[in-house]
């Protein structure tokens, strides 16, 4: 069993508050959580991890948020918090999603109606240094695809050049980016060169492309 105190505090990103309520009993149970805090969003997450609130010990992340799909959200919030172990708790449990989501940063992958004694082995090897997944999945074995491949350019975005994404994706111009966000053109240009550059892409059109097939590839998967 983890020690408790690794896990003393927890971020349960879920828009169904009863699961939370369930999860955060679960959590206390087997590895002795001493506080939860839940957020329905990932703009709601982003903001309690950015904010001036206690240190979290864990996130435990749902895949299928009201404001974002797929492992977008993983890769915003392994930038958010990249030092806090994330465990992916989700009804989507495909293999290929599983193997994205580890090698996008996730420390475990949980499917969402598992006994408390799969939580308490996910949690103990998490808190080990491991990681955990379902039973069946070989992550070494499995060859990364396109859809994880691009996972990983995306995850490697910071959270300001994954929120300059999001405008592009919107269809806003560097003018309207720099407004938006309170900032000069010339850095909004800045960040787009540089987001080109990780991505891997030639312009802006396929950044954006490349964008969906993270948000929505990855979901459809499930």
């Amino acid at each position: 069993m983890p020690d408790p105190a690794r896990f003393a505090r927890a971020l349960i990103v879920d828009d169904h508050p009863l699961f939370c309520d369930a999860l955060a009993l679960t959590l206390k149970s087997v590895a002795g959580l001493g506080a939860s805090e839940s957020a329905p969003t990932l703009g709601a997450a982003l903001a309690r991890i950015e904010g001036p609130g206690p240190a979290l010990d864990l996130i435990v992340l749902d895949l299928d948020l009201p404001d974002v799909t797929g492992l977008e959200g993983l890769a915003r919030m392994r930038g958010a918090a990249p030092l806090v172990p994330l465990i992916v708790v989700s009804s989507m449990t495909e293999p290929q999603l599983v193997a994205a989501a580890i090698r996008a940063g996730a420390r475990g992958f949980v499917p969402k109606h598992s006994p408390r004694e799969t939580f308490r082995a996910a949690l103990a090897a998490i808190a080990a240094g491991g990681r955990w997944v379902p039973e069946g999945v070989d992550i070494d074995d499995a060859a990364p695809g396109a859809q994880e491949e691009a996972m990983g350019r995306m995850a490697s975005l910071t959270r300001q050049q994954a929120r300059i994404l999001e405008l592009i994706c919107e269809g806003k111009l560097n003018k309207q980016i720099a407004f938006d966000l309170d900032i000069a053109e010339a850095t909004v240009k800045a960040h787009v060169t540089s987001i080109l550059r990780k991505l891997g892409v030639q312009s802006r059109t396929q950044a954006v492309l490349l964008a969906r097939q993270v948000s929505f590839d990855a979901f459809a998967a499930g």
